[in-house]
């Protein structure tokens, strides 16, 4: 777990559940993909919440996904986009509600087919993360950023296929335990270029979080984050080469 270095929040609003969002798009250095292309993208853009489920590895029931047979090659190195959508038709001014605050991450796993394997288990290692700062949360980032949460390709790893997971957790009615919203899908993509010269450490999905982990059973409207009490992102340590 890292500590994001803070200063006082002030309280919000809470959000209503209806603004979800879905992670519908990917883009590279060469083009940004269409919807759904190399992406497991549901219908329904809604949350999952139980954190010992297999499908918080590429999401799932209650949000069924749609298979793709399509990779998209991604340079080590380079950095990407992964662009949220409220749903799969919205544009950039419609990403997620506004009032949904939390931190925004990005994992990797490395597998022999990525439009095959399921992503659940060991493997994933996270290489991005923003939690709260500044007044200012990941969620809050990449709606301002039109939806594109930016994330850097490590140049250090292996090529080969991988899973690319990109998740937002939106923390409004986080209270209680399970009441944290985790959004998540999965993108199919080919690392070349990669050094190979150092091996993350992995983690299984699920497993990588606890319903009582700090920074997923919190109230940020009655004991905001602080200085004096800095938000825990949740999962492992960023992987850097």
């Amino acid at each position: 777990m890292r500590y994001s270095m803070v200063i006082p929040a002030v309280l919000a609003t809470a959000a209503t559940t209806s603004a979800h969002t879905i992670f519908c798009q990917l883009e590279t250095d060469d083009k940004t993909y269409d919807v759904s292309y190399a992406i497991r993208t549901p219908s329904y853009d809604g949350p999952q919440q139980d954190v010992t489920s297999d499908n918080l590895a590429c999401n799932g029931p209650p949000n069924p996904t749609t298979p793709s047979s399509d990779i998209i090659e991604v340079k080590a190195g380079s950095t990407v986009g992964a662009i949220w959508r409220h749903t799969l038709e919205s544009g950039p001014d419609d990403v997620m509600d506004p009032g949904h605050k939390g931190p925004a991450m990005a994992y990797l796993k490395k597998v022999s087919d990525a439009t095959s394997d399921d992503g659940v288990g060991d493997g994933w290692f996270k290489i991005q993360e923003e939690g709260f700062g500044n007044d200012v949360w990941g969620t809050d980032t990449v709606i301002d950023n039109a939806g594109s949460q930016v994330i850097k390709i490590p140049e250090c790893i292996e090529d080969g296929q991988y899973l690319l997971r990109a998740e937002m957790i939106a923390l409004h009615a986080a209270g209680g335990a399970g009441g944290a919203q985790l959004y998540m899908e999965c993108a199919q993509i080919n690392i070349t270029g990669g050094k190979g010269s150092k091996t993350p450490t992995t983690a299984s999905i699920p497993g990588i979080y606890s319903a009582d982990d700090p920074g997923l059973l919190i109230d940020i409207y009655n004991n905001p984050p602080s200085s004096s009490n800095p938000y825990v992102i949740p999962g492992p340590e960023v992987f850097t080469c």
